[in-house]
């Protein structure tokens, strides 16, 4: 890793998942509720779901309205529910209540875009994939790891190149940390930062 990401490390080396989840499919669900919002947010809207819903057939039989009682605080209430009962039922009904581990059968399911399937399969199945969220998307752009019009694939194969498979996982936590902590999108902490001087901070 260069010198900015090994900084980045240094700082978080225990960085976390902090989606609260006990198995594959919580985490399925957790993380596709989790566009848009916060991991706070989402943890005490599937504290309730989970407790009330808690197997894949039990979600995939939920009443809409109930759920959408439960998830309503974290947003985009109508179509996080929907998604979250259809993703239960095809689970259930077309694999046999097992979460794939195949990135084009998660992309399959319904509001899994290629974000949601990485982290299902990095923080999951532990295999080799690197998830790019808005905050790790804003620090490697901020810090000239990619380029400010990247997409975000663009961003991740930049990244993955910079990064040793093996620390894939770790290295996505710890960004996330950094840019949930220290490097925000609104009042970055510039002061207690080394890499202020190399940092392009007015991208937001």
């Amino acid at each position: 890793m260069n010198e900015k990401l090994q900084y980045i490390y240094s700082l978080y080396p225990d960085a976390k998942c902090e989606l609260i989840y006990h198995n594959l499919f919580e985490l399925v669900i957790a993380v596709s509720l989790s566009a848009q919002t916060t991991d706070k947010k989402v943890n005490l809207a599937t504290k309730e779901l989970f407790l009330k819903y808690p197997t894949i057939i039990d979600l995939a039989n939920a009443d809409i309205e109930d759920v959408k009682r439960i998830v309503r605080p974290i947003g985009m209430v109508n179509v996080k529910s929907k998604n979250i009962i259809e993703i239960a039922k095809i689970i259930h009904n077309d694999f046999n209540d097992k979460i794939p581990n195949n990135k084009d059968l998660l992309m399959g399911l319904p509001g899994v875009g290629n974000k949601t399937a990485n982290v299902v399969l990095a923080e999951g199945f532990k295999m080799n994939e690197f998830p790019v969220d808005t905050h790790i998307n804003r620090v490697a752009k901020r810090l000239q790891l990619a380029d400010v019009n990247d997409l975000v694939e663009a961003v991740e194969a930049k990244l993955k190149k910079q990064i040793e498979p093996e620390m894939y996982l770790q290295m996505h936590h710890s960004l996330i940390y950094f840019g949930r902590y220290m490097c925000k999108a609104i009042s970055p902490d510039c002061l207690n930062c080394k890499l202020k001087e190399s940092c392009n901070k007015n991208y937001k």
